[in-house]
């Protein structure tokens, strides 16, 4: 699995902290790479680094991305307006694993004010190594994937 990290600048410290924690992780068959749209396009903000990622990973470069602002929150809201992206803000390991096993989330959103370097080590973790599941969420996926399409084809439209 290849994995893409990049932030804001309210995240860029947790950013480098999670990207040495992960590079220092031995997980077979998974690597990441830290993006630093910043460094390159310093005048930008979360929204230009949120569609970035979600470019890069449209375009298959990376299977997911992790994102980071102050909140989290303003980086999952711009990456969901993307279609074929599905962003989640985590601040506990069990909501990180349902992102990833129920919802098929390509792309977590962790917030730099909101959450310690530990817990988002521990977040990350339990993210990366969870797949999605089907089963009772298969439906429920699908359906996100139908109301997207569907208003993207513009057969649902709001008046």
């Amino acid at each position: 699995m290849r994995i893409a990290i990049d932030s804001d600048s309210n995240g860029l410290q947790l950013k480098n902290i999670l990207f040495s924690f992960f590079q220092g992780q031995e997980q077979e068959n998974t690597e990441i790479e830290n993006l630093n749209y910043l460094s390159r396009y310093p005048e930008q903000d979360y929204p230009d680094v949120a569609l970035n990622m979600a470019g890069e990973i449209l375009t298959n470069r990376y299977d997911r991305g992790i994102l980071i602002c102050g909140t989290g929150l303003g980086m999952a809201i711009c990456a969901n307006k993307i279609p074929g992206i599905y962003a989640g803000s985590c601040s506990d390991v069990y909501s990180a694993e349902r992102l990833a096993k129920s919802n098929d989330a390509n792309i977590l959103t962790l917030g730099a004010n909101v959450i310690g370097p530990e817990l988002a080590k521990k977040i990350v973790m339990a993210w990366v190594s969870s797949d999605f599941e089907g089963g009772r969420s298969l439906p429920k996926v699908k359906r996100i994937r139908e109301i997207e399409a569907a208003v993207l084809n513009k057969e649902i439209l709001f008046e």
